[in-house]
């Protein structure tokens, strides 16, 4: 019989309280060891007043992981089934408000771990940090798929169910909903659509306390929320259904691999399928687009970030999810400073600026620094100023309405020396400005490279490049480096746009980076005079006559000269072809033969 004193119950969750690091101090989390605090003090609704965990992680933030913690002496053997019941009541209490816990099974010498009271078999024998644990639900790539086809859903529930008609409403309500989720609204089946509304409409005035004594405008999000019009449904089952979808795309945006992907923009594929002749909508910022201009622009974790056109916030959520990365994770002071100090978007749409702002929200953060400006404006050029910008990323509206020149303009001449600024237009939309802009623009700025993308990328139809700039240094006539990407190996995928499906995008995009780079390795690569022109120019396809281009050419040149009208002999011909023939078929050879019957029986 072994000497060896065995710990108890108190000792090992003493030890366990170390281990985990319960005994931190951290923002916005709830956490601790011991058997005086119950449940109901942590805020929960319990059966038994007394009941009181071991130890407890809770985030502030309902969509994030919980923990609990059940420990016993180490003399008890975890493998009998009363200590996992036991435990399984304590993680159905915290399942009341968070839909991922993790339950830890603890005696000091060995632990069983549970996701939502599934065992998993692969496990470490001895207790490590609450990070593990927490990172065990948020280990799964991002399915973006998933995310299209359950917005699908929330689509054809909200137009049909819910009556809301206005594409942007309904972006706006999910997007607000799924912002609500993230920081602890109750979004539980069976409410009302009232308290449904109410619970978010809540939860967004609180979470946003603190921002908006920063930025007033952030007050807006609030605004367009409480404007969405819609019937309000008693359907119970549709506004449980819509629940269920938000908290779907809650889980798989939480993932630890979300990479910046802009969940707006795929709400904009979607949405507008039912959108009005009369809606005027944006062009969303494809993901990989923004992923290849953030490289592109050798954009790194100390950079500050402007897009002075930011839409639904693509450009932002990338730069933001890439600078974390760099910087170590979500939980770095640095990670921090970028969300407050480093990130800086535009919108003159207050319902597009609403949507950017959750965009934000939804995934890390760093909405205090967007402004609803008119990016033409001299306020909005003082407001970059600044800013101390090192690098620009942005999509400026098309359209001559809008004034892109002066939107392009505006940003170059008020960010700073040496800036990198990178924008997506048109392929001769700089040549289409004046010769006064382009002369006041290349006096103070240097256009380096202009990269034509695939005809393809955009449904819209208008081929687009990306001209990247340097600020603050003129052109002096210097020539511009120009290629052309003509496959971007994605595929259309019915109503969801074009999709990365076979995940060909990684490869290309590293391997132009590096040709970019090096300016050297593919037949496209050109260098232009900015004096002769300011876009890619395509290779000339060489002058060929065809013997049926010739035979077409020389009929046509006949029944001119003969007086006869193409169009009108064209019509005859059908006209005799479709109503004047006899169509007989053999049965054996499944042959179809016509004949055109003209006034004499012997034709």
């Amino acid at each position: 019989m072994s000497d060896i004193k065995k710990k108890t119950e108190d000792e090992v969750r003493d030890s366990a309280k170390i281990i985990l690091g319960f005994d931190d101090n951290e923002n916005d989390v709830q956490q601790g060891t011991g058997q005086i605090t119950t449940f109901k003090e942590l805020g929960f609704n319990c059966k038994s007043n007394n009941r009181k965990p071991d130890g407890w992680y809770l985030p502030k933030d309902k969509s994030k992981v919980a923990i609990i913690l059940e420990t016993k002496s180490e003399k008890q053997d975890i493998s009998l089934q009363k200590w996992v019941d036991e435990l399984f009541v304590k993680i159905d209490v915290v399942s009341q408000k968070y839909k991922e816990v993790v339950g830890i099974l603890y005696n000091g010498s060995d632990q069983r771990i549970f996701l939502n009271k599934e065992e998993i078999e692969k496990k470490p024998k001895v207790l490590q940090n609450k990070i593990f644990y927490l990172d065990l639900f948020t280990n799964k790539p991002i399915d973006t798929q998933q995310i299209y086809l359950t917005t699908m859903k929330i689509n054809n529930l909200l137009h049909f169910k819910f009556g809301v008609n206005d594409y942007y409403d309904r972006m706006i309500f999910t997007a607000c909903a799924l912002v609500a989720k993230r920081y602890g609204a109750w979004l539980d089946k069976g409410r009302d659509y009232t308290t449904l509304h109410n619970s978010i409409l809540n939860t967004l005035s609180k979470s946003l306390e603190t921002a908006i004594k920063q930025n007033e405008k952030l007050k807006i999000l609030l605004e367009m929320y409480s404007k969405v019009q819609m019937n309000i449904t008693t359907n119970q089952k549709a506004i449980d259904d819509f629940i269920d979808c938000v908290e779907t795309i809650s889980d798989l945006i939480n993932s630890k691999y979300w990479n910046g992907e802009d969940v707006m923009g795929i709400f904009f594929n979607e949405f507008n399928r039912y959108k009005g002749k009369s809606e005027n909508g944006q062009v969303f910022t494809p993901g990989h687009v923004t992923s290849l201009m953030y490289r592109l622009a050798e954009v790194n974790m100390n950079d500050r970030v402007l897009d002075a056109a930011c839409g639904s916030g693509a450009f932002l959520t990338k730069a933001m999810s890439n600078m974390i990365n760099e910087s170590g994770g979500i939980g770095t002071s640095k990670a921090k400073q970028i969300m407050s100090e480093q990130l800086y978007g535009i919108e003159i749409d207050k319902r597009v600026y609403s949507l950017a702002c959750a965009n934000m929200l939804i995934h890390k953060d760093g909405k205090t620094n967007l402004e609803q400006l008119d990016s033409t404006s001299q306020e909005a050029g003082e407001w970059i100023k600044l800013k101390n910008i090192t690098k620009v990323l942005m999509n400026p509206p098309y359209e001559r309405k809008y004034h892109p020149e002066i939107i392009i303009k505006n940003v170059l001449d008020n960010v700073t020396k040496g800036t990198i600024a990178a924008f997506l237009l048109p392929d001769k939309k700089l040549e289409k400005f004046s010769k006064k802009w382009v002369k006041s623009v290349l006096d103070e700025h240097r256009l380096l490279k202009v990269i034509k993308l695939p005809e393809k990328t955009f449904d819209e139809g208008v081929s687009v490049s990306i001209f990247i700039f340097e600020c603050h240094k003129p052109q002096n006539n210097e020539e511009i480096f120009t290629c052309y990407i003509q496959d971007d190996g994605l595929e259309r995928v019915k109503n969801q746009g074009r999709q990365d499906l076979k995940n060909k995008w990684q490869g290309i995009e590293d391997r132009w980076v590096e040709i970019i780079k090096k300016q050297a390795g593919d037949s496209s690569i050109k260098w232009i005079k900015p004096n002769e022109h300011l876009s890619y120019q395509k290779d000339e396809v060489p002058f060929g006559l065809s013997e049926e281009d010739f035979i077409q050419g020389m009929m046509k040149y006949l029944m001119y000269k003969e007086g006869i009208d193409q169009k009108e002999l064209s019509e005859k011909l059908v006209d005799e072809i479709m109503y004047s023939s006899i169509v007989t078929m053999n049965d054996e050879t499944k042959m179809v033969s016509i004949n055109i019957q003209g006034d004499d029986e012997d034709e």
